[in-house]
């Protein structure tokens, strides 16, 4: 076929989806250019393997924008994907995120402060130039379509030479594309638009199967209250601490050199040194530590047809209140008492934003209100929620300095970054000491206790990642290896000696359900292996406090 007779059959609204694919994969996918070569060094040898794979890549997205670009609708379809390209591709090079379908999930779930905390003009300017402006141009100077029988030849033409230009980029380095697709399969999320638009799509169609009313199961159905509950003078009164993005090698109490925890250095307690995160953002991690599927067998689709922990206490007479100054409990909080304190009108304590610590305002009155009832506080902290950490604290909260004063993250050291982060983790622990002295004000009334766990960690700027919600797969530990704090008062059933055992021990966020339930003396089947487990630490440490006290 001569090569103008060839040109007949790909038609103008080809041609454009070919150009445009060429741009695409020019502007939007450096850092998946970058990894490639970083794991193919830019040596002689490679040169041929990585021109196979540039070429392979934007075939594949020429592919998929050949697929969904039809005749008229060419034009607008390819703007919607420079659009959704240039997007991607900053949060890509800015922030090493990878857009998979939790991501998006999170991107959904974002409130308009957190959306605020993004925006940049290096961001403004990377749409419109990259994205906006070239999608108004397609669509100002879109081809004419030659009529429905030539199009749909043309594109039907166009996906066969394309498949056959793939399977020639791939026949010379068989082995390289082996080894490639087998061992470094993580960097293929980093390729763009192709894997935002298969994320997109499993998301869809998981939230079209999650359509309908619906039907929340019970679990724990046989949990009970013990025989010592019903003849115990104390109630429990807790408050658990959902924090966010705080990473545990950032406390002191865990070793870190610097002094983030000044206050609670001074409180007898327990810092859980070795703590994972069900999931590396807030949409999946909160949601899966109250609930009583593990890790391996956690979704969020069936876990929203389950109830969780605080349902199982609310059935057996805790009194459960819900205080966010986050986006919201990702869906754990439906059906139990819920506060939002992300606006003054509920926050009393708010400045440049509405702080944490005004979650405890009147929170006397709540517990006061409630006599003889046993009561469970969860509060769902606003922490270290990045990029815009400096302004997660207060100013006097700014100890370290000098800090990073915007959301690109990129155009700060590496010290100012750590700076404001700190600041904030140092904010999280004055929270955390207001916390506990609430609660002593009820020690002598009340069996009181503060559990504090972060939702998921962060990365600040390691293997040039930054933030967090990377795929568990391979996430890198600064965004699973959380911060986790716990606390009694003088009269709870349990010590810290009780805990100390398990202090250094490697815990998960799959521990909190059944930690919640026995907490409240609740017995249940599900919980089994988990009260054997605290009362055999329970005896030993009578038995240690025994020993000692012998002549």
């Amino acid at each position: 076929m001569k090569l103008k007779s060839l040109g007949a059959w790909v038609t103008p609204n080809q041609r454009l989806v070919l150009l445009v694919s060429l741009f695409i994969m020019l502007t939007g996918n450096i850092t998946f250019l970058e990894r490639v070569a970083s794991i193919y060094s830019l040596e002689l040898g490679h040169w041929g393997f990585l021109l196979s794979v540039f070429c392979l890549f934007t075939a594949a997205t020429a592919f998929l924008l050949n697929l969904v670009a039809y005749s008229t609708f060419t034009a607008p379809v390819l703007a919607v994907f420079l659009l959704i390209s240039s997007a991607t591709a900053y949060f890509m090079d800015k922030y090493g995120t990878v857009l998979n379908d939790e991501m998006l999930i999170n991107m959904l779930q974002t409130n308009v402060s957190e959306a605020g905390d993004l925006l940049s003009l290096s961001m403004v300017l990377r749409l419109a130039f990259l994205g906006l402006i070239p999608a108004i141009l397609l669509i100002r100077f879109k081809p004419r379509s030659l009529g429905h029988a030539a199009e749909i030849r043309g594109m039907l033409f166009t996906g066969v030479l394309l498949v056959l230009f793939m399977a020639a980029c791939i026949a010379p380095f068989t082995s390289s594309y082996a080894s490639f697709f087998r061992e470094h399969k993580t960097v293929r999320f980093y390729a763009n638009p192709t894997y935002v638009t298969y994320s997109a799509v499993s998301l869809a169609g998981r939230m079209f199967k999650d359509q309908g009313e619906k039907i929340i199961s019970p679990v724990a159905t046989d949990a009970k209250p013990t025989e010592i509950l019903e003849s115990e003078e104390h109630r429990e009164l807790i408050i658990l601490v959902v924090g966010e993005t705080a990473r545990a090698d950032r406390f002191s109490l865990n070793g870190y050199p610097r002094q983030t925890n000044p206050n609670l250095e001074k409180e007898e307690l327990i810092s859980l040194k070795n703590v994972s995160s069900c999931g590396t953002s807030t949409a999946v991690s909160v949601p899966c530590m109250f609930s009583n599927l593990t890790e391996t067998h956690f979704s969020i689709e069936k876990s929203g047809t389950l109830e969780n922990s605080l349902d199982v206490l609310k059935r057996n007479g805790v009194e459960v209140l819900w205080r966010d100054n986050n986006s919201d409990s990702k869906g754990v909080a439906l059906r139990v008492d819920y506060e939002d304190f992300r606006s003054s009108a509920k926050n009393p304590i708010c400045d440049e934003e509405c702080r944490d610590v005004g979650m405890l305002h009147d929170l006397e009155n709540y517990i006061n209100s409630r006599p003889g009832k046993d009561i469970l506080i969860v509060l769902h902290q606003m922490g270290n929620h990045g990029p815009a950490y400096y302004k997660r604290y207060p100013k006097e909260f700014e100890h370290f300095k000098p800090v990073c004063k915007t959301n690109e993250l990129s155009k700060c050291s590496q010290e100012e970054i750590d700076n404001a982060y700190d600041n904030a983790i140092r904010y999280t622990d004055y929270f955390l000491s207001q916390v506990i002295g609430l609660l002593k004000r009820y020690d002598k009334s009340h069996e009181t206790a503060m559990l504090y766990v972060s939702d998921h960690g962060e990365s600040l700027g390691e293997y040039g990642m930054y933030l967090h919600g990377a795929p568990k797969a391979f996430a890198p530990k600064a965004q699973t290896h959380v911060a986790s704090v716990v606390w009694f008062g003088p009269q709870f059933d349990y010590t810290l000696s009780d805990l100390r055992p398990y202090e250094k021990d490697q815990l998960t966020h799959d521990a909190l359900f059944c930690t919640l339930l026995l907490a409240y003396e609740l017995d249940t089947s599900t919980c089994m292996q988990s009260r054997k487990v605290i009362e055999q630490s329970h005896n030993d440490a009578m038995v240690s406090s025994r020993e000692k006290l012998k002549p």
